[in-house]
């Protein structure tokens, strides 16, 4: 045991006298062992407590000696340290351990930099102490600090006037050749004096209302920036004045963080350097106001063809909103710009309201909306060249964050574009020679005013937009692209999209023996009689404003249950509304997406009229959507760019766009065959013209407001659409009557000019097949359909039954089960005894019945209500008119319901051919 840790020799509590058996102290626990060091060593006194009693020899006079504090120990630890290194050891020179090191070494002199730590053991040996943790932490802030200040004395803030080096964007056609340049920048620079001082303030209020009084940095805005360029996010702009005011004069456009420091530092100089005032003239004078305007000056010129002194608060207001975003917000774009432009001009009046900058009375006199002028263009940009400048800036914006309106509009870039001189030529010829053949506004003004056209041309596999119609040009006032706006209903030509996904990922009403849905082809025969009401997978009756729905075709009458393939041929709506349910308007929107479409351009996918073209996909993704069947299922993002220099070399954003497999190679070419029947015998032959074999659909939408057509070979793919619109009254207006023609379809004059274009486009490429379909899937018909040979009954009711031909009426098949509905008796699949219908639900159209009306083919009657109607009949032996199913799968059953319809509710003229 240590000579620290004796204790009394009598722990009990008896006295013991002083000397003890030792001689000189009480030993703890007894005597000492041999050799065992002793306080009681002549010249060393005994340590004692504070206070206490001592004997001549330094004991305690106590009745117990108390154990020793760990101070005591200490002392005497150190003692014997020094003693020990005094004699080399603790049995003389270099004897025992000494020290520090092994072997009795003596630890040397003392370390600069204690570390690892002399003295500890364990993890405490490699943990920095406190004050080493304070050393680092003043070294890198003292580093930091001086870091930042010689950046910042080193940071020399340029002259205006000799950074602002404006340039030309050149753009080049496919081959090569130069298509045109941006031409010179619209810049005036006017002193602050010059601009209206409501001017001033609107931009204030919109963009930075502490601008007067911050110090031009916002360290919440910087540290975002870095924040989102370091985790690779999408990158912010400096939200202050002072730091857009740098960026658009001193800056490039870059999203790094070399340029975000230069930023911040000549920000800084900037905020101590010049008055408010000086920075937002400087401000005012280098922003980017859309239409080629750089600065207020060149801006107000643009919009109101006013000097920016003469400008009035409601017209500041407009032009303050604008530097959000010249592109989004400019309100003769388009009408979804004019939208977002009135409200964000309002916001910029509120704002001034809140920042006393004026009154709510001046606040009211800016109620109306003040549309600017006519944007005037130059030559460079005429004809569809302005079109395709549009498209191609905005193509850049959204691939490359470091190029911005106002990166494009200070210039320099050489810009290499997909579209092909003759091909754009070509589909601006054919647009010009069916409008002059049919549309005369001098003639019919009711009718034939305002139509405009919007095409786009793309090749299938690869995703290369080559030729594009947006209107009659920048010099004709139209401004609003129409080949890549949203807006205009595609109707029926979205029916192959369901088509396509019922094919590749099954109906929801039937499972196959993998317990998926089971996918089912174009020879599926569904219920194809108009006004007929549909169902749910579940079975229940898709509800219209309380009352069941029911769907319009463009025919009316009976028709029967029909293939898919012939519904697409004769374009009937009822037979792809109820496909639309059965398959599921999420999985169709899902698939369209796949294909091409944009997600925002189809709302509402729970609408049954979804699977018919409610959606308003741009000319260019339905070009890019049917290429998916041109490509045999593959599917590639349309693009317009194929390289872009700035500074002599090469951006790397501008790739080309990945190849996917969305469609089975099968899947795809059926649909290619029953796209081929629509231009063989259906609604689409106007396409046969082109002298090659087409595929494609029309569309028109209910009311007449946009007709399609949407065809392809092997080799391109071109959407175009028509519509009517008045650009002062942005809202589709009726085609019903334009040409003078009593009913307009996308069969019409869309297709003319799809076939002038492809026919004049295709001239000297080799006329190419579309390869031969191979089987796919089997044949899901709707519940209701007569029975076949090998049925494949769908869970899915339909809800107008129509009875097998009436001359022979066969017995149910054993083989062919139905399933019925929850909620309803189904009609009978080939025969047999009608089952009882529920009035106002489920029966088909009837023409005024008697009260009471019996079933033909014997085996009861069934009892139904008038008015609302059972399936018709007729005594009469002649069968209603077949038509044939091309491409197999079984006769097209015939006969149905008779007379004209009378709905119960819900009659929906949607969408149709």
């Amino acid at each position: 045991m240590s000579e620290h840790r004796r204790r009394s020799a009598n722990p009990g509590g008896g006295e013991q006298p002083p000397g003890g058996a030792t001689g000189g102290r009480p030993y703890a626990y007894g005597s000492p062992p041999d050799g065992a060091p002793s306080y009681d060593t002549p010249g060393r006194p005994a340590p004692s407590r504070a206070g206490g009693p001592r004997g001549p020899q330094g004991t305690r006079e106590t009745a117990q000696q108390p154990r020793m504090t760990r101070a005591e120990m200490r002392k005497g630890q150190k003692g014997g340290r020094k003693a020990a290194d005094a004699s080399g050891g603790a049995g003389g020179p270099g004897g025992g351990k000494g020290g520090r090191g092994p072997g009795g070494k003596p630890p040397g002199k003392k370390r600069f930099i204690d570390y690892p730590r002399w003295g500890k053991t364990g993890v405490r040996r490699w943990l920095p102490s406190w004050r080493q943790w304070l050393t680092v932490f003043l070294i890198f802030f003292g580093g930091g600090v001086a870091a930042v200040g010689t950046a910042y004395a080193m940071t020399n803030v340029p002259q205006l006037k000799d950074m602002v080096h404006d340039q030309n964007n050149i753009y080049y056609w496919a081959d090569g050749s130069e298509m045109t340049r941006s031409g010179t920048t619209n810049r005036q620079i006017v002193p602050l004096s010059d601009i209206n001082k409501s001017t001033q303030d609107a931009v204030i209020a919109a963009e930075n209302e502490t601008f007067r009084t911050d110090s031009g940095i916002d360290p919440k805005g910087i540290a975002r920036a870095v924040y989102n360029m370091a985790s690779g996010q999408a990158t912010q702009g400096g939200s202050t004045i002072t730091q857009q005011y740098v960026k658009n004069a001193y800056l490039s456009q870059d999203q790094t963080l070399s340029r975000k420091l230069k930023e911040f530092f000549i920000t800084l100089k900037i905020n101590q350097k010049l008055t408010k005032d000086e920075i937002l003239d400087g401000y005012l004078n280098t922003s980017y106001f859309g239409r080629g305007a750089n600065g207020i000056q060149a801006a107000a010129k643009a919009y109101y063809n006013v000097d920016a002194k003469d400008l009035n608060p409601c017209q500041s207001a407009m032009l303050a909103g604008l530097l959000k975003g010249a592109s989004y917000y400019d309100p003769s774009l388009s009408a979804a710009n004019h939208e977002r432009m009135v409200g964000r001009y309002n916001y910029v009046l509120d704002r001034m309201v809140i920042t006393k900058a004026l009154t709510p009375e001046d606040r009211a006199k800016c109620n109306t909306f003040p549309d600017p002028g006519k944007q005037q263009t130059s030559n460079t940009m005429n004809g569809q060249v302005g079109y395709l400048v549009d498209t191609v800036n905005k193509f850049m914006v959204s691939k490359d964050p470091t190029i911005t309106e106002a990166a494009l509009a200070k210039g320099g870039y050489r810009i290499y574009t997909t579209f092909q001189k003759d091909k754009v030529d070509a589909l601006s010829k054919a647009v010009d020679a069916v409008m002059a053949e049919n549309i005369d506004p001098a003639k019919r003004p009711d009718t034939d005013s305002h139509v405009q056209v919007g095409a786009a041309s793309v090749v299938p596999g690869d995703g290369a937009i080559v030729a594009m119609y947006g209107g009659p040009g920048f010099d004709k006032g139209q401004y609003a692209n129409n080949a890549d706006a949203l807006g205009v209903p595609v109707g029926s030509t979205f029916k192959p999209y369901v088509l396509a996904t019922a094919m590749q990922q099954g109906v929801l009403t039937q499972t196959g023996p993998d317990g998926k849905p089971m996918r089912l082809n174009e020879d599926s025969r569904y219920n194809a009689d108009d006004l007929s009401t549909i169902r749910k997978p579940d079975g229940s009756l898709v509800m219209d404003h309380g009352k069941p729905f029911k769907q319009k075709n463009d025919e009316d009458g009976p028709q029967g249950f029909i293939t898919l393939r012939q519904a697409m041929i004769q374009s009937f709506n009822v037979p792809y509304v109820q496909l639309g349910e059965d398959v599921g308007g999420d999985n169709i929107k899902k698939m369209a997406v796949q294909m091409g479409l944009k997600d925002d351009s189809m709302p509402n996918p729970g609408d049954a009229s979804f699977a018919i073209g409610t959606s308003t996909p741009s000319a260019i993704r339905m070009a890019s959507g049917y290429s998916v069947f041109a490509a045999r299922g593959k599917q590639t993002d349309p693009y317009s760019v194929t390289k872009v220099e700035y500074g002599g070399k090469p951006l790397p954003a501008f790739t080309k766009p990945q190849v996917k497999q969305v469609l089975d190679q099968a899947v795809a070419d059926n649909i290619t065959s029953v796209l081929q029947d629509v231009v063989q015998s259906g609604t689409g032959t106007k396409a046969k013209a082109v002298g090659r074999p087409i595929a494609g659909k029309t569309g028109t939408t209910d009311k007449g407001t946009s007709a399609w057509f949407d065809g392809y070979t092997p080799q391109l793919t071109t959407a175009v659409s028509m519509f009517r619109e008045d650009a002062a009254n942005p809202k589709l207006l009726s085609l019903i009557g334009t040409g003078g023609k009593s009913s307009f379809y996308g069969g019409d004059l869309p297709t003319e000019i799809f076939s002038k274009y492809m026919k004049d486009a295709l001239a000297n490429v080799p006329v190419a097949d579309f390869p031969a379909p191979e089987p796919v899937n089997t044949e899901v018909d709707a519940s209701g359909a007569p029975s076949t040979a090998s049925p494949s009954p769908s869970a899915s009711p339909t809800d107008s039954p129509t009875a097998a031909a009436p001359v022979t009426i066969a017995p149910p098949t054993p083989d062919a089960p139905i399933t019925a509905a929850p909620t309803t008796h189904q009609p009978p699949t080939g025969g047999g005894v009608p089952p009882t219908c529920l009035p106002g639900l489920d029966c088909g159209s009837t023409t005024a019945p008697p009260p009471v009306t019996k079933s033909p083919g014997g085996g009861g009657g069934n009892t139904c209500l008038p008015v609302v109607g059972c399936p018709s009949t007729s005594d009469s032996a002649t069968p209603s008119p077949t038509r044939t199913r091309p491409g197999g799968g079984g006769g097209t059953p015939t006969g149905g319901n008779t007379g004209p319809a009378t709905p119960t509710g819900g009659a929906t003229a949607a969408p149709t051919n």
